[in-house]
Order: structure tokens, then C-alpha cells, then sequence
């Protein structure tokens, strides 16, 4: 732990960097990989919308506290997908209350609804007053669906237009909506793969993700402009400083993604295994998905996304103009960049020294043995270059030793 929290303060303060900006194209391009599976995927296979989205048969079977155990509900979910039926061959059999058994199924005819009554008693052992029938038709669950993706449209304007008035920058609410967008396609992607129902457990996990992912992106933005409030004071370029931003909230990012995907991904282990189905894996599907893509497009490509959007702007474009003249005057004159001396300049140690209160530092992994350097001529006194070499030897001047004349200013010339 002690390396880790090492690491993190190095991040923090600079020692050490990750080129994520940098890097850009390619973390676009892994991501434009995952998206295009996600279109694939369902082009070909869809979504598997549950029964309140596109209606169905649901049977409710009442049952002593004893019986009601999701033994018998597995039991029941093979023998009704042994009836051969094509609506019933995929039921979403699931306990409810101490007391209750709930079979859903798509939409019957009379006669296959028959069948399927037949069989629950069977397994069941209950009598036909226990068990309640009911039909939900399409029409709701298309109401479900609309009222859904309404109150994702007006989470994301809400959303938007909080960030760009918080950051008083509108290109951050772009890039954030852009990353945010790159997360739902890959969550939806990854239900389309899996064949998990989609279920209003479902939407509620999208919305939870919604407002995660996000929460994550306004943390790094809120850095990335602490970064570049002042950008020729700090002698950087906008890059620069928003990668050092990333840097700064890169442990803080996976360390609260980490505490978030571990429950989840017992609910998520409980409800695929355990139980089998229900709305408990639906929704920890789509928010063990949506942390983990919000936490990778929180770094990876959110940041980015804004300087591309920035790149133009003149402020930016200036302060690359200087780094960019910088970096040619040390190429030029290396020493241009040697600090003066002045009274309040910090104690050094000398190279190869070691400090008396300072601990015993481990010996290195890896240890090489370089030539020694060749001895630099003199540098001339506080200009910080070095010294034209002599055209020829240098000898001690005849005059030395002698009196040497002097001459009085005009003023007193001729005066005693």
C-alpha cells in the first residue's frame, strides 16, 4: 500500500506521468473497436426486451412459506420450458415475497395458456385458487419505454447545461456528453451480447450509470481547468496541463470505481447464479458495465475529446507558440536555462554525496558503467558559457614585477 499511496503523490505532483492525451489515437481507436461490436451486435441479435416492454402472460401461484423456494422455481422454469411451446421456451420464473412463485411468458393463445396452467399446478401442487392470471399487453410497455427514454433526454439537458454553466465552458459539457454516449453504447452493446432481458431494473441501472459517469468527468474537468486557469504563468501548454489533470485524479478515479464494482459485482454474481434471473442481475449488469466504461472514458477519453475541441482557440494556440520557442532556445544554448546564483536560493548537496541524516538507499536493480566525461573547459564568470579556448600558449608577461605607470584623469593633470 505504502508503493501505491508513493505512486499517487508522484502523479500528483509530476514526478511521474502517463502520456494519456498524448496518446490519444489510441484509445480512440480501441474504443471505436468496443462501439463497432456494440452496433454488430445489435444489428444481429437485438435486444431481449422483458415482458413489460413487450407484453406477455404473467401466472402468480400462491404457496405455503415452506414451498416458495427458488428450488421449486427452478424446478417450474424447466418444466414449463419442456412444455415445447414457443412463447414458453425462455420463461422468467422468479420467487416474490415468502409466499409467492411468478411465471412470465410471452403472449399465448387460449390453448397454450391452458397448457401452461396445467403444468404450474402440476409442479406446484397448488390448487386453481392459488394461481392468478394476468395478461400485460404491449401498449404499456410502450408507454414504459417512451417515458423512459423522456427522462433520459431530460437528465442529459439538465446534465449539460449544469456543466456548462459551472465551467463556464461549453466544450466540457460536449466532451462529457460524447464520452457519455460511448458508455451507453457499449452497456447496451454488452446486453445484446449477453442476452439478459431488458428490464425496468434495466433503465433504472442506465440512469444510476448516467449520473456516475458523470460525476466522474466533472472531477477531472474540474482539474483540467484548475490546471489551466493560467497557462503563461505556469509555463505549460494546455495539453500539458490537462494531462497532469488526468495524472492528479488517476488513483482517486480507479480507487472509488474499484469500491463501487466490487458490491456490484456480488449482486451481479448472485443474481446470474444464484437466483438465475430476475430484475436483481438486470440491474447489476448495466451498472457493474456502466462504472467500469465510465471510469476507462473518465480518462481515456474525455480528456482528450477536450483538447481536440480547445486545440483552436488562441489562448491554446499561444501558449504552444511559446513551449515550442522554449524548447528551440535550449536547444540552441543549453546552458541559457542554468538559474543565477541569488541569497535565497535553496541548499544543495554535492552529486555523489550523501546527506548524514538521510537513510541508506537501496543499491540499484541494474547497474552500468559509463565512460568517463570529458573534462569541460572553463566557463567565463556569471555569463554561463563557456570560454574560447586559447589560440596559442599563454606566458607570464614581461612587465610583471615592475611599477607600472599611471595616468591622472585630465581634470587634475598639471595640479600638485
Amino acid at each position: 500500500m505504502s508503493k501505491f499511496t508513493r505512486l499517487g503523490n508522484d502523479l500528483y505532483e509530476g514526478r511521474v506521468s502517463v502520456d494519456f492525451v498524448g496518446k490519444r489515437l489510441v484509445w480512440f481507436a480501441l474504443s471505436g473497436v468496443l462501439m463497432l461490436v456494440a452496433v454488430a451486435a445489435l444489428a444481429v441479435s437485438g435486444l431481449n426486451f422483458g415482458i413489460e416492454f413487450v407484453g406477455g402472460s404473467e401466472y402468480k401461484v400462491t404457496l405455503p412459506a415452506d414451498k416458495a423456494t427458488q428450488s421449486l422455481a427452478d424446478d417450474l422454469r424447466k418444466d414449463v420450458a419442456d412444455t415445447g411451446i414457443e412463447g414458453a421456451k425462455s420463461p422468467v420464473v422468479t420467487t416474490a415475497g415468502e409466499s409467492s412463485i411468478l411465471v412470465q411468458t410471452e403472449q399465448l393463445t387460449d390453448a397454450e395458456n391452458a397448457e401452461v396452467v396445467d403444468t404450474i399446478l402440476e409442479t406446484t401442487g397448488a390448487s386453481q385458487t392459488d394461481l392468478q392470471v394476468s395478461e400485460i399487453g404491449a401498449s404499456w410497455g410502450k408507454e414504459v419505454a417512451k417515458r423512459a427514454i423522456t427522462g433520459v433526454v431530460v437528465f442529459l439537458i439538465l446534465v449539460s447545461l449544469f456543466i456548462a454553466i459551472y465551467f463556464r465552458e461549453w466544450k466540457m459539457s460536449v466532451a462529457a456528453l460524447i464520452a457519455l454516449a460511448h458508455d451507453i453504447l457499449i452497456t447496451i452493446g454488452v446486453y445484446s451480447l449477453s442476452g439478459f432481458e431488458v428490464t425496468p431494473a434495466t433503465v433504472t441501472g442506465v440512469l444510476t450509470i448516467l449520473g456516475f459517469s458523470l460525476y466522474d468527468k466533472v472531477v477531472v474537468f474540474d482539474k483540467v481547468r484548475e490546471n489551466t486557469r493560467n497557462l503563461r504563468q505556469v509555463r505549460q501548454t494546455y495539453r500539458q496541463a490537462a494531462n497532469l489533470a488526468v495524472n492528479q485524479t488517476l488513483v482517486r478515479s480507479i480507487n472509488t470505481s474499484l469500491v463501487a464494482l466490487l458490491p456490484v459485482a456480488g449482486l451481479l454474481y448472485v443474481g446470474a447464479v444464484q437466483l438465475g434471473t430476475g430484475p436483481l442481475k438486470d440491474l447489476a449488469l448495466a451498472l457493474f458495465v456502466g462504472i467500469a466504461v465510465g471510469c476507462y472514458s473518465s480518462i481515456f477519453i474525455a480528456p482528450p475529446l477536450l483538447v481536440m475541441l480547445k486545440a483552436n482557440e488562441k489562448d491554446v494556440m499561444d501558449a504552444e507558440k511559446r513551449a515550442k520557442a522554449r524548447a528551440r532556445a535550449k536547444k540552441a544554448d543549453p546552458y541559457a536555462a542554468v538559474p543565477s546564483f541569488s541569497e535565497d536560493m535553496p541548499i544543495q548537496d554535492e552529486p555523489g554525496a550523501e546527506r548524514d541524516d538521510a537513510p541508506a538507499r537501496r543499491a540499484p536493480l541494474v547497474t552500468t558503467t559509463k565512460a568517463p566525461a570529458a573534462a569541460r573547459r572553463p566557463e567565463t564568470a556569471g555569463s554561463g558559457r563557456v570560454a574560447p579556448s586559447a589560440h596559442g600558449p599563454v606566458q607570464e608577461s614581461r612587465s610583471a614585477g615592475r611599477v607600472q605607470p599611471t595616468r591622472k584623469p585630465r581634470s587634475k593633470r598639471g595640479k600638485k
